[in-house]
């Protein structure tokens, strides 16, 4: 039954038949559950045809929901690492976890209680007002006006016109919330933190979505923070600058500081070589120098010409006989 009321939450109308072979069940079953989730206050209201139907109707007076022991558990731990999620709603979601493992059968307080999290709060929150606000725009394809908070806006105010743009997405990305929109002023794609925004009403017209270069919007934020330039075909995912280099030294010296999207192979005892990338070849030169151990550029040659250039640079910046700058 429980199941039953699941798929009927999820999609407005079934055929009989359809339920039934989802359940594996009979027809009979489907309405014998059926009757026992009105008995308990579900309006749920037969359709019509050939094998008939059901559809879960929409109200105000609907009871609490039912939840099968898999979505329970997915609920508790959800509500459990809302604080770090980065939008404001820490006591909110503490409260409403207090409130569902209440609930819980005890077999099921036992599997939350076994998973003890620590959640270590985000390093900005978005107000959950704001957040819904935007949210709606996207939704309801209306352009969005709102005021921008800078990182670092003169005597501490943006005094900036409010912005117009077309939001199409509402991407959360490590630990903070972003909106990708379009933007007709500049012509192009533009993310924007949505802890910074502060919306406008009214919001203004409606407007026809373009689809987002790759078909993935958070693929496509993913990549501008990369510095890459997102293409038709979905490739989005690496850095645009990806070179290699052997570092000599044991691969366990360099593994804990190698981010997860390099390639780091032992060579020998004392050597290992890394591949990875940068959104630059003067930042790839910098991230490999960054470990502070002798290496070799691999390549390719715009990494040694980077690596040759920044060598300058840091010998430049302790050359006693330069004049200092004031």
């Amino acid at each position: 039954m429980l199941t039953l009321l699941s798929l009927l939450q999820v999609r407005r109308d079934w055929a009989g038949d359809v339920l039934a072979d989802r359940l594996a069940v009979s027809p009979r079953t489907v309405r014998r559950d059926v009757d026992r989730l009105r008995e308990l206050g579900y309006r749920i209201t037969s359709l019509r045809g050939p094998a008939g139907g059901y559809r879960l109707a929409a109200g105000s007076e609907l009871p609490p929901l039912l939840f099968d022991d898999d979505q329970a558990v997915a609920v508790a731990l959800a509500l459990a690492v809302a604080p770090a999620s980065g939008a404001d709603i820490a006591d909110a979601a503490a409260r409403a976890l207090a409130t569902v493992r209440q609930v819980m059968p005890s077999r099921l307080r036992h599997r939350i209680d076994t998973v003890e999290v620590v959640t270590a709060p985000g390093r900005t929150v978005v107000d959950p007002a704001v957040l819904v606000a935007v949210s709606d725009a996207v939704r309801s394809c209306q352009v969005l006006r709102f005021g921008y908070t800078s990182a670092w806006p003169a005597d501490g105010v943006d005094d900036r016109p409010p912005r117009r743009v077309e939001p199409h997405a509402v991407v959360a990305r490590a630990g903070r919330w972003y909106l990708l929109a379009w933007s007709p002023e500049a012509d192009d794609w533009r993310t924007y933190r949505i802890d910074r925004m502060h919306p406008r009403t009214p919001t203004g017209p409606a407007f026809a979505p373009r689809p987002v270069p790759g078909g993935d919007a958070a693929a496509f934020v993913e990549a501008r923070f990369r510095g890459a330039d997102p293409g038709a075909d979905g490739d989005v995912g690496h850095w645009p600058c990806i070179g290699t280099a052997v570092l000599h030294v044991p691969a366990s010296t360099v593994t804990p500081y190698v981010d997860d999207d390099a390639v780091l192979e032992g060579l020998d005892a004392g050597s290992c070589r890394l591949t990875t990338g940068s959104w630059s070849w003067s930042a790839l030169a910098a991230r490999l120098a960054a470990f502070t151990v002798p290496f070799t550029v691999v390549g390719p040659e715009q990494l040694r010409t980077a690596t040759t250039a920044l060598a300058d640079q840091l010998r430049a910046a302790v050359d006693t006989d330069r004049p200092s700058v004031r």
